[in-house]
Formats: C-alpha cells, sequence, structure tokens
C-alpha cells in the first residue's frame, strides 16, 4: 500500500514537473514582462482641480490628491508598481507625502498601492466592507484575488462615513449601499466644490461595471447616482473612477441611462423574458458605442438582469 501510494506520489510529482516545462516558464517569464513593461510605460497626468486639490490620470481608477498644512490625502492609489511615479506626481504639486489615504472601494486598481503607502506612513481608511473583504481572498472575473498584507488595511473603517476637516476644507466621506460593490464611498471637498464617485461613475469609457461578487447591485448604482446628483450644481467638478472629469450634466445622462437601462429590462422580466431575450433586445446598445469599453452591453444588461432578480436593498439597513 505504502509503495503504491509513493508511486503516484512520484507520477504527480513529474507530471508537476513536466507541466513547468521550459516553454512554461518562458511564457510565465514573457507574461511578467509585459506587465512590467505596461505599467513602465504609463505616465501620471495630472490636473489642477482648486487651490489645493488635483487628480491624478494613469493606470487604473482615477486618484484624488489634497494637500495643505494639515498633510496630504490620497483618494485611491492604483496599481503598486505605480506608487514611485505616483509620489513624484505628488511631489511635483507641491505637497508633502501622504498622510492620509481613503479607498473608494476594494478592488486592486483602486487599492493596489495600499501596501506601499502604508508602509510609507499613510493612515488608510475605507468602509468596512473594503476591510473585509482584503482580509480575505476574493472573487474576480480574472480568477481570486488574494488576501491582502497588513500594511494595505484599512486601519480606520466606518459605515455611514466620515468626515475630515484638513487643508481648509471639510472633505465629506459617504458610503452608499450596495452599487459597484458592497464598500462603495463618495469623497466630496465642500470648499471646493469637488465630488470624487470612485467607480460608482464610469465617464465616457465603457459600460458601468457592477460587481456581482463583491455585494454590488444595479439598483444601488442608479441610487448612488441620484444621491450624487444632490450634492451637486453646475459648478462642481466631478471625478469619475473612470475617464475624463465631468459636469453634473454628464452625470445626469449616466443617470438616465441608467433608469433607461434597468426600466426596460425590468419590464422584459415582467414579460417572463429570458436574459438572453433581454440581451437580444440591445436595451444598452445607444450607449454601447466604444468598441474598446471593459463592459460591454451584453454584460451590463447581464449585471442588471441579475441585480433585479435580488431582493431590493432596504435604505438604512446596517449591512
Amino acid at each position: 500500500m505504502t509503495k503504491a501510494l509513493n508511486k503516484t506520489a512520484v507520477q504527480k510529482l513529474a507530471l508537476a514537473l513536466l507541466a513547468v516545462s521550459p516553454l512554461a516558464l518562458s511564457a510565465c517569464a514573457q507574461s511578467n514582462a509585459q506587465e512590467t513593461d505596461r505599467f513602465a510605460k504609463v505616465e501620471i497626468k495630472t490636473e489642477q482641480l482648486a487651490d489645493g486639490v488635483a487628480v491624478l490620470f494613469g493606470a487604473g481608477g482615477n486618484i484624488g490628491v489634497s494637500h495643505g498644512p494639515d498633510g496630504t490625502v490620497l483618494i485611491d492609489d492604483q496599481f503598486a508598481p505605480l506608487t514611485p511615479k505616483i509620489q513624484a506626481a505628488i511631489t511635483a504639486l507641491g505637497a508633502e507625502p501622504v498622510s492620509y489615504l481613503i479607498n473608494t472601494h476594494w478592488h486592486g486598481d483602486h487599492s493596489g498601492g495600499n501596501e506601499n503607502f502604508g508602509k510609507a506612513g499613510a493612515l488608510i481608511m475605507a468602509h468596512d466592507h473594503v476591510r473585509e473583504r482584503m482580509l480575505g481572498v476574493q472573487k474576480t472575473g480574472r480568477g481570486n484575488d488574494p488576501a491582502s498584507p497588513k500594511e494595505a488595511l484599512p486601519v480606520i473603517t466606518y459605515h455611514d462615513g466620515i468626515k475630515l476637516h484638513l487643508n481648509g476644507d471639510e472633505v465629506h466621506v459617504k458610503h452608499v449601499s450596495h452599487a459597484h460593490t458592497d464598500g462603495d464611498s463618495m469623497v466630496f471637498w465642500k470648499k471646493a466644490n469637488i465630488l470624487h464617485m470612485g467607480d460608482l461613475y464610469f465617464n465616457k469609457v465603457t459600460l458601468p461595471f457592477i460587481d456581482l461578487n463583491s455585494g454590488g447591485n444595479a439598483r444601488g448604482v442608479l441610487a448612488a447616482a441620484e444621491k450624487a446628483l444632490t450634492m451637486v450644481d453646475d459648478n462642481t467638478k466631478i471625478i469619475p473612477g473612470h475617464g475624463p472629469m465631468a459636469t453634473k450634466a454628464d452625470l445626469t445622462g449616466y443617470r438616465d441611462m441608467m433608469k433607461a437601462v434597468i426600466g426596460a429590462v425590468e419590464a422584459a422580466q415582467a414579460e417572463g423574458k429570458t436574459l438572453e431575450q433581454v440581451q437580444a433586445m440591445k436595451p444598452a446598445a445607444q450607449w454601447d458605442t466604444n468598441p474598446k469599453a471593459f463592459i460591454k452591453g451584453d454584460a451590463f444588461v447581464e449585471a442588471i438582469y441579475k441585480s433585479l432578480k435580488m431582493p431590493a436593498h432596504k435604505e438604512g439597513h446596517h449591512d
């Protein structure tokens, strides 16, 4: 029996070694090289929005920066390999190293630099569910994201929100329930009149990504847009999670799109149509105009269809 088991173990080991062939190793090395090369080519672009407030565009989620005598506040931090470039862009603004870091949600293109900034002394803040998700392995479209190291975790978490009094402004961080994920926050600078929406808002680059695996729901994305519209005016500068800067008129169009597509899917569901039948109707076609979009019409409709099959989240419920 022992010999048989040993033989089996040897056979498995041999197969494993065959799998790690020079060809496989070469492919792996090539993939890593491409990933490194991708970030090496990224340029961090800075746009000044107000005195002491700027947005950084790179690869991943748009970054908000507030700086002044009370320290530097960062909203999201993209991917870990980009940290030196992001730090250089912050220095170029005349700002001190990051003291405070707020994650709008847990996704790696918004929190990938957490460990680097955490080790450098930044105080990380996020919604309760962001820390909870980062503590464990998360299922994504690419597979599984591993648990985050201690230095990457938010050390201050909140449920409804938090208010920071820094650099002569009030920074209001507000949680919205079950939208892009279950841990989304919007960040509003009251005096500067600037709103960072994270991935609650994708502006002109893709249809919305609703992460059902992370507790997201289409109803919540619409509700978040509605809530944001009560916070802004015609002069507000809106930072989307992805895409160029936006205005209230842009966000209104986004809200109207969400309402129209959700309404069409809801009506089709009431008629008993299957997901495939609803997708064939192409209810998002007029907004599905970017061939390189991360989320195309069928995926967007699928997320809405599945969202509407879930129980509606009750406002005020402690989720």
